[in-house]
């Protein structure tokens, strides 16, 4: 299910970010979060959220898939402002990029959690953000154009993945077909955008 919202809102969101300290990625994850809040009637989320993981010098002319998944804890209380919500997004996800390099399977292992082939340990919702489109590759006697790939397979119960382009922000929800239906993603979408926009 996509979604999208204007470059006016979306510099909007940035701003409002910015006079926090707090990235785009930390404003977008904060408002998915109290959405989430908000319809689950949980207050104490863990989100996943894959990083990139390069942050030596000595790894980075290697070639080689490095990410790693962050598993960021969020407590959305009704009292909070959405500021104060960024505010503790904003020092949670820097706490996480502090941690990075550890990774998530030492962090399950060490917490000791239950495996089951029903849900991943841990987290079940995952937020993905890519601030800059794809650079276009140039290959001498060859043409490169990138594919969308359609997943029937979602890898996790709820999946929110979010970029900007030039014409703004845009989102996509994948779910687990089995625990939602198209018309409440629908929903769900609709609302965050409407959230994003009232920010």
């Amino acid at each position: 299910v996509d979604f999208a919202l204007s470059a006016q809102s979306s510099e909007r969101l940035n701003q409002l970010g910015q006079s926090q300290g707090a990235t785009l990625y930390m404003t977008l994850l904060a408002a998915f979060a109290a959405l989430l809040a908000r319809h689950s009637g949980q207050t104490d989320l863990v989100i996943g959220s894959p990083i990139a993981n390069r942050g030596s010098q000595e790894i980075e002319p290697l070639i080689g898939f490095f990410a790693n998944t962050l598993a960021l804890r969020v407590n959305v209380q009704e009292q909070l402002s959405f500021v104060e919500l960024l505010r503790q997004v904003r020092q949670t996800t820097l706490d996480g990029y502090a941690h990075q390099d550890l990774p998530f399977e030492q962090v399950v292992d060490a917490l000791n959690l239950p495996r089951t082939m029903s849900h991943t340990p841990l987290f079940q919702v995952m937020f993905t953000f890519q601030s800059a489109a794809p650079e276009a590759i140039d290959l001498p006697g060859l043409t490169v154009r990138g594919l969308n790939v359609e997943s029937s397979n979602a890898k996790f119960d709820l999946t929110l993945g979010m970029g900007q382009g030039p014409e703004g922000l845009g989102g996509t929800f994948e779910y687990n077909a089995d625990l939602f239906d198209a018309e409440t993603i629908d929903r769900l979408a609709q609302r965050l955008q409407t959230v994003l926009e009232g920010i």
